[in-house]
């Protein structure tokens, strides 16, 4: 990311931290330039630019009652939608087949041994991103602020893994899910080491469409343990692969953002961004 983009992303990032604190007293242009010490122009050219739409729009979408209003408008159907069709909804991510292939015990055996994972770095437009492969797929996907930090946890995961700094396919076909376009998108698939449990927990996530949010309890009740929210949630919580596992439109049943790996600023703005692009 160039010195300037990183400038413009961290201030995007510093205006929606001060929205998603201040939404209910709805703060005017002037308020949210202020806050990150742009004139109101400027900073409505440069919000627009990044979001696609005003920064008074942007506003309503990841304000607490938008999210409230999407569960009280929407969510009430989308276990059954969800159940009923699958990803062959109507959303631009439901146009994606993304496949789930869980590691077997002799993969993951010994801590990655005789694992061979590609890696590397990457841009995004919520900040850097490490993602990481094997043979048969993405097997690791994350935000970072360093890359040694974010090479270190990969490392953590598969400690006796052969790593290669190298970009490949089934790389530059995950970070395709970031551009607006993603017709032309080839299956995405994902090599994931989690309990059964975990990986079923990961499928339900799939099936949130874009521009949706759910709850735990909903999930919950998606795979058939309408008890186990709490189980639920350690399992979003540890979701390997960022973003294309959209763990990140899971909140709170009261509305609430709820907790991120990758921080609730960067959550805000990933659901603000969806929504923003599915009324575009």
């Amino acid at each position: 990311m160039a010195d300037q983009e990183k400038i413009n992303y961290n201030r995007i990032a510093k205006a929606i931290d001060y929205i998603r604190k201040n939404f209910k007293e709805q703060p005017s242009l002037n308020n949210i330039a202020e806050s990150v010490h742009l004139s109101p122009h400027h900073f409505q050219r440069l919000f627009t630019d990044w979001a696609g739409v005003s920064p008074k729009k942007f506003m309503q979408y990841i304000s607490i009652e938008y999210a409230k209003q999407l569960l009280k408008d929407k969510q009430a159907t989308l276990s059954d939608t969800a159940h009923q069709t699958g990803f062959s909804g109507t959303s631009r991510l439901h146009d994606l087949f993304i496949n789930i292939e869980g590691m077997t015990p002799g993969e993951f055996k010994k801590g990655g041994e005789n694992l061979d994972i590609n890696y590397s770095f990457a841009e995004s437009p919520f900040g850097h991103i490490i993602v990481a492969s094997t043979s048969k797929g993405i097997c690791h996907m994350a935000f970072f602020e360093d890359k040694r930090e974010a090479l270190s946890r990969l490392n953590s995961r598969f400690p006796n893994a052969n790593y290669n700094q190298v970009v490949d396919i089934a790389q530059q076909n995950a970070l395709f899910i970031f551009q607006n376009d993603w017709s032309k998108l080839n299956q995405i698939k994902l090599h994931l080491n989690g309990t059964p449990f975990q990986l079923k927990v990961w499928e339900a996530l799939l099936k949130i469409p874009m521009g949706n949010l759910s709850t735990y309890g909903s999930i919950a009740k998606m795979i058939d343990k309408p008890k186990a929210s709490r189980a639920i949630g350690t399992a979003i919580g540890s979701n390997p692969v960022a973003f294309i596992i959209p763990c990140h439109r899971v909140i709170r049943s009261t509305g609430g953002i709820g907790g991120y790996m990758w921080g609730n600023t960067r959550k805000s703005a990933i659901i603000g961004w969806e929504a923003a692009k599915m009324d575009i």
